[in-house]
């Protein structure tokens, strides 16, 4: 059985009507799709803004109620109509990096504060500090930073705390949305390198979106491409990457800024 599963899973909205004598009309966001996406497999999700990946991975994670179809993780249905105590399990299995770091982290809180805050919500017994300085060192920053505030922070440090915050709870899936868009090329890569590492140690199942296809040729073992809320093509990242079958993928793929693996790679 794969660790995620979706059958028929879509998304509408109620266009907004302009005069009172319009019907009312539904736009789809996300069109009846059936994904599989196996442990440890490391998929990559790319499109055009509206083409249906942030939809897609909220309905993965429980953030949105799907219109129609079903949303499975570990055999488990995804409810997102549930209590939020009931849909714990599913916050546990997962770890969210959000693309700006600035924007994440709440500016009255300290960066201990701020990573042990899942294992609070979540209910997390044990020594929540010691955990927290666990993951500082996984993330290639000191402990004692625990004890700083967000202002205190560079932009690439930052989202170390917040991919720090997204692995504390020891998750099975990482999802990142567009995590490294906000920093410049050099902390994009040292970030790069540190998700990298992650992925290698802690045994992840990683869903990345992203615009930039040197950090999917870099994290992801296979891609998925979107376009008008349908994954219209999908396979190995070597094989999608250098021989699209699709019109759409290649121009996708021509027209979307790249930063060479080779830099992210040695930086």
């Amino acid at each position: 059985m794969s660790l995620i599963e979706t059958h028929g899973l879509s998304r509408e909205f109620p266009v907004p009507k302009h005069t009172m004598f319009e019907r009312a009309r539904t736009q789809s966001a996300l069109h009846p799709t059936d994904l599989r996406i196996e442990a440890g497999e490391s998929i990559g999700v790319i499109g055009e803004s509206g083409s249906g990946k942030s939809t897609l991975v909220r309905l993965l994670l429980g953030l949105d109620r799907p219109t129609a179809g079903t949303v499975d993780v570990d055999g488990k249905r995804v409810d997102a109509a549930a209590s939020a105590r009931s849909l714990h399990w599913i916050r546990r299995a997962t770890g969210l990096v959000f693309q700006d770091p600035y924007a994440s982290l709440d500016p009255r809180m300290s960066a201990g504060q701020i990573i042990a805050e899942p294992l609070w919500a979540l209910g997390i017994d044990g020594d929540r500090r010691a955990r927290v300085r666990e993951v500082l060192t996984q993330v290639g920053l000191d402990p004692a930073m625990a004890e700083r505030y967000p202002h205190e922070f560079s932009g690439g440090q930052r989202q170390r705390v917040a991919i720090a915050r997204a692995i504390v709870h020891r998750p099975r899936i990482l999802v990142g949305d567009e995590p490294l868009s906000a920093l410049d090329v050099t902390v994009r890569a040292q970030i790069l390198e540190v998700l990298r590492g992650l992925l290698e140690t802690e045994d992840l199942t990683l869903i990345l979106v992203s615009h930039d296809i040197g950090v999917v040729q870099n994290l992801c073992d296979t891609v998925a491409v979107m376009k008008d809320g349908r994954i219209v093509e999908r396979g190995s990242t070597a094989d999608v990457l250098l021989h699209p079958q699709q019109d759409y993928t290649r121009r996708l793929l021509s027209a979307i800024p790249v930063i060479p693996g080779g830099d992210a790679a040695s930086a």
